[in-house]
C-alpha cells in the first residue's frame, strides 16, 4: 500500500488539456517565434551573409524590405586591369606618370579598392611598393559610391622616378 504524502506536499494542479484551437494557437506562436529569431540572427550577422555569393541576393531583398543596409561587396580579384602605361612625367623630370584603367567584373557593385602599385627590377624583386587610396588615384573624392558590374575607371598616378633599376610594374587591388 502506498504511503500517504506528507502534509506540506501538494499535489500538482490539474491542467485541462488544450482544445484543438488552443493547440493551433500555441503551434502558430512557436512558428512565429522561430521565424522572428531567424530574422534576428540573419540581421545581426548580415555582414557575413552579405559576403556570400549564395546569400547576397536574399540579403539585398531582405534589407530592401526591412530598410537595413548592407556593406559593399568586396571581391578584389574581380577587378581587371584593362590598360596600363608608365611614362616620364611631362612637367617633372624626377617623376613618372602612371595611367591605367580597370573594370569591375564582380556580380555586384564594389566599393573603390585600394590600388597597389609595385615596381620591380630585372630579377623580379620589388624595389618600390605603394598602396593608393581612392582619393589619391581618382584625383579627389569619388563621384559615385563604387563601381557597378562591368563599369570601368581610369586612374592617373604621379610617382618618384626610381631610376634605371625599375624595369617593370604591376597593379593589384585590395
Amino acid at each position: 500500500m502506498p504511503r500517504p504524502l506528507p502534509s506540506f506536499v501538494r499535489p500538482p494542479p490539474k491542467i485541462a488539456p488544450l482544445s484543438r484551437a488552443g493547440r493551433w494557437r500555441v503551434g502558430a506562436l512557436l512558428v512565429a517565434a522561430c521565424l522572428v529569431l531567424l530574422v534576428q540572427i540573419v540581421l545581426a550577422d548580415r555582414e557575413r551573409f552579405a559576403a556570400s555569393p549564395t546569400w547576397r541576393p536574399w540579403m539585398e531583398q531582405a534589407c530592401a524590405s526591412l530598410g537595413c543596409t548592407l556593406p559593399a561587396w568586396h571581391e578584389p580579384g574581380a577587378f581587371v586591369v584593362l590598360s596600363r602605361e608608365i611614362q616620364p612625367h611631362p612637367t617633372n623630370r624626377q617623376a613618372l606618370l602612371v595611367t591605367a584603367s580597370f573594370r569591375n567584373d564582380a556580380a555586384w557593385t564594389q566599393g573603390w579598392p585600394l590600388l597597389e602599385l609595385a615596381l620591380t627590377d630585372l630579377d623580379g624583386q620589388r624595389i618600390g611598393l605603394r598602396r593608393f587610396q581612392p582619393v589619391e588615384y581618382l584625383g579627389g573624392s569619388p563621384s559615385r559610391e563604387g563601381l557597378a558590374p562591368g563599369q570601368s575607371a581610369t586612374v592617373a598616378l604621379e610617382i618618384l622616378d626610381p631610376g634605371n633599376r625599375a624595369v617593370a610594374f604591376e597593379f593589384d587591388f585590395h
